[in-house]
């Protein structure tokens, strides 16, 4: 954790906030809380932020909107608050981008945990972002190479786009509406949801040790794919 990193917390439950905020500022953070959308977005025009915590239900709007509004202009990562856990609530989140979404009621130290996890990635890709490496897989982003176990893998350009979406968002999960809206139409190849499975097992196949066992590429059932 970087000293002072400063986190903006959108909850309209003063108790849930106050004790959030406080549990993380013991932790050393800077937390900035707004109890709804306006406040919150005066915050974001006027300070930067090093992550969001977003509830999704706000008096005057939705934390989803403050998201599309924060994509627009960074891509500091975004936490979710929801009491809406089924599946169309997190895929939804996920596709605008989303690193994690947490459930109430939580524990704090799960928050914590998870706080500490997403910004540590969001450091470490912003430090590394010439050179990713999974496992025994190393892609070199300004010379667009690919090498496994150190040998050059050739990949078309569309394989060669869905491997560094997948890399750059290493441990997340993307759903495939997301990965399809990253792809689309690269090299005036038509890609839809189909063809983005067919893409996954010729990708598999070529950076796999064992492609019907995938240890890189990971399918999460029901929601799309996470890499790492």
């Amino acid at each position: 954790m970087r000293p002072g990193q400063r986190i903006l917390l959108v909850e309209d439950d003063k108790s849930i906030a106050l004790g959030l905020a406080y549990a993380l500022e013991h932790e050393g953070y800077r937390v900035k809380v707004c109890h709804d959308k306006a406040s919150a977005l005066n915050e974001i025009q006027a300070n930067e932020f090093d992550l969001a915590i977003l509830d999704i239900t706000l008096p005057d709007g939705n934390g989803y909107d403050l998201c599309r509004t924060l994509r627009g202009s960074s891509d500091i990562p975004v936490i979710f608050l929801t009491v809406l856990d089924d599946e169309a609530n997190v895929v939804a989140g996920l596709d605008m981008g989303a690193d994690d979404y947490i459930t109430k009621p939580f524990r704090l130290r799960e928050v914590l945990s998870r706080v500490r996890s997403v910004l540590r990635r969001a450091g470490s890709a912003s430090r590394d972002h010439d050179t990713i490496t999974i496992g025994n897989l190393t892609i070199y982003t300004k010379q667009a190479r690919v090498l496994k176990n150190g040998k050059e893998i050739a990949l078309t350009a569309l394989e060669y786009r869905l491997l560094l979406i997948l890399a750059q968002n290493k441990g997340h999960l993307l759903t495939r509406n997301r990965i399809l809206e990253e792809i689309w139409d690269i090299s005036g190849e038509f890609v839809n949801d189909n063809t983005l499975t067919v893409y996954i097992k010729r990708l598999r196949e070529k950076i796999e040790d064992d492609p019907q066992n995938p240890a890189l590429i990971k399918t999460v059932r029901g929601l799309g794919y996470r890499m790492g």
